[in-house]
């Protein structure tokens, strides 16, 4: 158990003990940064740059709550579905009472509702993550529609996009909601009494039950976590864009799981860190910019974006081997 907790601790030191096998994703990640920086003229325009971070602030917000939920042990199928339906709330709520605070509020309370509905069925049920959340997703998908009334939903006062659009030191408020997110993510993670039990119920969950750690209490409190920073993020494209359509897409949370994955947080559970899916999240964009910067196929991309995967949890799965060798 002791060793559990000490690794699920050293994310704070980790730059002491970097190796290029541990820590891949930071030295990919600056090789293809630099790599479209002299490829072409246009990707290290200001213009280009900021598109980048605020095309990825989404993603940001729910991911760095995901990781909180991977690390735990448990997947989350159900973030797209809490991403739709909070858009559609937020803007719902906008239009009914005009107020902006009420409506990011509503979105981020529905996320936060949904994710203690999956906390539970997950904890307590103990239905595994992946088949509890994928079934909870049609559930969720079905009241998006109800809500909508199987409808686009527009909202009405156009100032409520300056919440996602405005600008402040030439980025945009979305993109500083985002970095706020993971900074607060990632203090949880490394630094609070609540972090260190994620990474012992998901290392070795038995071991935590005899140390007296609640396992079941701290898996639904990820859920919520991650629940609530779907919500967000849903809130913040009914800003972007003024409108909420219901839908059954699950792009979203691929979107997500991805950027985690190739950040190297372990799908088994016990590892991984916020810092980790920032980066992930920055290597597809850059990636996804890089594609578009160089006018590549999108049927090339995506079999190019599917090798990333297969080879980031290939990755995982020899570390993890190596480790236990």
């Amino acid at each position: 158990m002791t060793e559990t907790l000490t690794a699920g601790s050293t994310g704070t030191s980790w730059v002491k003990r970097a190796k290029f096998s541990d820590y891949g994703i930071i030295w990919v990640t600056l090789l293809l940064f630099f790599g479209l920086w002299q490829s072409h003229a246009s990707f290290m325009t200001t213009a280009n740059l900021r598109n980048v971070l605020d095309q990825q602030s989404l993603i940001l917000i729910a991911g760095s709550a995901l990781t909180l939920t991977l690390i735990s042990g448990n997947f989350d199928i159900s973030l797209s579905a809490i991403f739709i339906n909070s858009t559609i709330v937020t803007a719902l709520v906008m239009n009914d009472t005009g107020s902006a605070v009420i409506a990011l509020g509503a979105g981020i309370l529905l996320g936060a509702i949904y994710g203690l509905v999956n906390g539970l069925v997950v904890a307590w049920v103990r239905i595994n993550s992946f088949i509890a959340t994928l079934a909870t997703s049609f559930v969720f998908y079905g009241i998006g529609f109800l809500l909508s009334d199987r409808s686009i939903v527009r909202v009405e006062d156009r100032d409520f996009s300056s919440i996602a659009r405005g600008r402040d030191l030439g980025l945009t408020n979305a993109t500083w909601i985002a970095l706020v997110v993971v900074v607060v993510f990632s203090i949880i993670l490394e630094r609070s009494r609540f972090g260190r039990h994620l990474f012992a119920a998901g290392g070795n969950p038995e071991a935590a039950r005899l140390a007296g750690i609640r396992v079941e209490s701290v898996v639904a409190a990820s859920f919520v976590l991650t629940g609530a920073a779907a919500g967000l993020a849903g809130s913040l494209l009914a800003s972007r864009t003024l409108s909420a359509q219901p839908s059954d897409d699950f792009s979203f949370v691929f979107g997500v799981l991805t950027a985690v994955i190739i950040g190297g947080t372990s799908i088994a559970g016990g590892e991984g860190a916020v810092w980790r899916t920032v980066l992930g999240a920055l290597f597809i964009a850059l990636l996804t910019n890089g594609f578009n910067l160089h006018q590549i196929d999108p049927i090339i991309q995506r079999l190019i974006q599917g090798s990333v995967i297969l080879a980031a949890v290939a990755a995982d799965n020899w570390t993890r081997n190596r480790r236990a060798a």
